[in-house]
């Protein structure tokens, strides 16, 4: 007896949406209709999934107060047997969580149940850690909670970025998705069930805008690591001169021993008329790639 295919419906709305529902699709997984937006001014990784939905003419809810449908009817609709919801900033209500059979399998970046909630790339790259993960979980009401189906452990380099630790953990997830999909279209169940103990792991809080701000009183790691952990897809880490911002998207650690009653902020150098160094509070920190429109000058302050 052939079985009959697994009625996905794909919930998201970022970059990594648009590559997991286009992996599933070109795996042949039936994708039966997909929640998403039209645009975004939270998501600084959105991507509009219009495209993959027009192509393969997937019948399509974009998630906007002037709609005549609401989201629980339109999933009534279109029959899933099972939700995904990857790349979607926003908690589920109970009707949409047991709207299927095998219920809405969510996506975190973490090693649950380790630091749960938001900015889980820019976070894990912030704090120096040498580890994080890829995990799919059955959600629930709370944030990234649910029992666990599939985990991988994912090594963080020094040298990882927002944009490379965002590509690594993609590509594995990509994997992932293809074997618990298979596993539930074959074996009509999730492949392992893990229960996560909510009072075990931590969960990381929403950053602001001053998270982003460049403090040239930090040390020379720190300022690395935000630097990386706000790069691309993100926005960006930032310095604020009278009352602009102005963008930082990648520095090095001066491996120069400048004095060290400089105070920190000083440039102390400028490189090959492009790179600008600056004095913080342990060593200093060169400027790479930044959005100085004018250079400032050698033993200005930033």
């Amino acid at each position: 007896m052939t079985l009959s295919k697994m009625k996905i419906l794909f919930i998201g709305t970022v970059d990594f949406s648009y590559s997991c529902l286009e992996h599933l699709i070109e795996n042949n997984f039936k994708i039966c209709g997909v929640i998403t937006k039209r645009k975004s001014n939270f998501n600084s990784d959105f991507s509009d999934l219009t495209p993959l939905c027009n192509k393969f003419n997937i019948p399509t809810y974009f998630d906007e107060k002037s709609n005549n449908e609401t989201k629980e009817e339109f999933i009534s609709n279109q029959k899933p047997d099972i939700i995904y919801c990857f790349g979607w900033s926003y908690l589920l209500p109970t009707s949409i969580l047991n709207a299927t059979k095998h219920g809405v399998i969510g996506f975190h970046p973490s090693l649950l149940p380790n630091n749960r909630g938001r900015h889980p790339i820019i976070w894990a790259l912030f704090l120096g850690l040498k580890k994080t993960g890829s995990s799919f979980f059955i959600m629930d009401k709370d944030a990234d909670t649910g029992d666990i189906i599939s985990q991988k452990v994912i090594k963080v380099s020094p040298q990882d970025t927002a944009t490379t630790l965002y590509d690594e953990i993609k590509c594995i997830a990509l994997n992932q998705i293809i074997d618990f999909s298979n596993h539930y279209q074959n074996k009509g169940e999730a492949p392992l069930r893990i229960k996560q103990n909510k009072n075990q792991g931590n969960s990381w809080r929403k950053r602001g805008k001053l998270d982003g701000i460049i403090d040239f009183r930090m040390n020379s790691l720190s300022i690395f690591n935000l630097v990386r952990a706000l790069t691309h897809p993100y926005v960006g880490a930032h310095i604020e001169i009278e009352n602009k911002e102005i963008k930082i998207w990648e520095v090095s650690i001066s491996k120069v021993d400048y004095p060290i009653n400089y105070e920190p902020g000083k440039v102390l150098d400028i490189i090959d008329n492009t790179k600008i160094v600056v004095k913080t509070y342990d060593s200093a920190i060169i400027l790479e790639k930044h959005e100085f429109t004018e250079l400032p000058k050698i033993n200005e302050y930033l």
